[in-house]
């Protein structure tokens, strides 16, 4: 994986295109659909409050089944499907004049999102091997937020021109992003159903009798054990995977500061400091444009499940190092309290950085491998039950409390952060090897040779190209 912004040419490019595009039409729309769901269309502001909340709970409850039709009918055809399935929603929103056609498209909306992402993830899985998957997931975090910052702006030009055919172009610029999306989507090379890639459970070609002996080696018990209870789970769905759900329930704790800098620092900003009101839009640009340019190297040393581990305790750190800096805003000069709130700021995207990079490796490193659709659409109801709760818990904790919720936020996000290593390893091995264990292992079991074929029968980057575990 390169070190650069731009990924490698070839299949993690049009990906990242596909992310590109689709997160210029979400930008501009996150930023005026509120408005012109109040103004325009006429919907009172707790009705539309409601609608969303009630979207983004079937959300989440489509994630799951949407990423196993991912395993099953193929991940290329299921995204290009949800592609265009968010885009007619958004364009029925052009359409809607009351409060049950709103919650209607809303929520097939958020489905298709849902989806969407569970899809995509499959699809990066059958694309990249496993020590490769952290790196290409940062280059489209960074190419989304280039996307959704250029979103951002426009959006923001048709709220200053204020009328309704600017939010109809905004609506009409979210379809075409999604239509595009889906075409940028087909020119991917489609990967056979539950085909999770090379390092995963299945054999992918490279082989499975090096990949039993790498998760004999692996986990110190035997294969035998661990295929059964891997069976058991499989037999009965992710939500039976405990070690999976204690490990997304812990990142949904880690996820609750998503509203942080476009609600609770906002309102904190406003009700508890004399720093000026511009500060809001300046921090916001800060963290977009941090993730922008340094996401990529961040996670350029998660490769495997102690990396990953490493990188989400460091992020627990710098989070409640965050928390106290945020704390130390309250009451001070209004130019002090700005340059602590910048100070600030820096640490929760470091932070935020670290834990992204943990938390994908993970989320893949624990999944079977060709369940990668089922076990992603899971792990990513996390961000919607963050970005439900998510307010009500920061503005209680921190307008509520005061200095002692930011600490707080601080220390349950640390306690999160060092309680996911543990529940990681609970029950021997990963479903997808670690690529530092391996290596470390071959070394130390017998040369060159043995490390050479054992880290090729895990999925670590050899001499064949990535597309080889790729059918059609």
């Amino acid at each position: 994986m390169t070190n650069s912004l731009v990924p490698p040419r070839g299949p993690q490019r049009v990906l990242a295109v596909a992310q590109l595009t689709n997160a210029v039409g979400d930008g501009a729309f996150l930023v005026t659909s509120a408005l012109y769901f109040t103004y325009v269309v006429g919907l009172a502001p707790a009705r539309v409050g409601l609608g969303l909340t009630l979207a983004w709970a079937v959300g989440a409850a489509a994630g799951v089944p949407l990423g196993k039709l991912a395993d099953r009918r193929g991940a290329r055809g299921t995204a290009v499907l949800l592609a265009v399935v968010a885009g007619l929603a958004v364009a029925a929103f052009l359409f809607v004049r009351g409060f049950v056609p709103f919650v209607v498209a809303a929520c097939v909306y958020a489905a298709a999102q849902s989806g969407l992402a569970a899809a995509r993830q499959t699809l990066l899985a059958g694309l990249v091997s496993a020590g490769e998957r952290t790196g290409l997931l940062a280059h489209l975090q960074s190419a989304f937020n280039a996307g959704l910052a250029v979103g951002a702006g426009l959006g923001g030009l048709a709220l200053q021109a204020g009328t309704r055919a600017a939010y109809l172009g905004v609506f009409a610029l979210d379809v075409a992003s999604f239509a595009v999306c889906a075409g940028v989507l087909l020119r991917l090379p489609s990967a056979a159903p539950g085909a999770g890639g090379r390092g995963g459970r299945k054999d992918n070609g490279g082989g499975a009798v090096g990949e039993r002996r790498g998760r004999e080696r692996h986990d110190g018990g035997g294969v035998l054990g661990d295929r059964r209870d891997r069976a058991r789970i499989d037999s009965r769905g992710v939500l039976r995977d405990r070690r999976y759900v204690a490990v997304a329930v812990l990142n949904t704790v880690l996820l609750l500061r998503m509203p942080l800098l476009s609600l609770a620092l906002p309102l904190w900003i406003a009700e508890r400091t004399d720093a000026p009101a511009w500060l809001v839009s300046a921090l916001f640009v800060l963290n977009t444009g941090a993730v922008m340019l340094f996401q990529v190297r961040m996670a350029r040393g998660v490769t495997g499940l102690s990396s990953a581990t490493r990188a989400v305790r460091r992020s627990g750190w710098v989070m409640l190092a965050a928390c106290a800096v945020f704390a130390l805003s309250a009451g001070a000069p209004a130019w002090v309290a700005a340059g602590v709130l910048v100070a600030g700021a820096v640490l929760q995207v470091v932070a935020e950085m670290g834990q992204s990079a943990g938390a994908w490796q993970l989320s893949f490193d624990l999944a079977p491998a060709d369940r990668v659709g089922e076990y992603q659409g899971f792990f990513g109801t996390g961000v919607t039950v963050a970005r439900t709760l998510g307010p009500l818990v920061l503005t209680t904790l921190l307008l509520g409390w005061g200095t002692a919720g930011w600490l707080v936020l601080g220390g349950a996000t640390l306690v999160a952060s060092y309680a996911m290593g543990p529940m990681a390893r609970r029950g021997g091995a990963a479903a997808g090897p670690d690529m530092e264990s391996e290596v470390k292992s071959a070394v130390q079991s017998g040369g060159k040779a043995a490390m050479q074929s054992d880290v090729n029968a895990d999925g670590e980057p050899d001499a064949e190209p990535r597309s080889a575990a790729l059918v059609g």
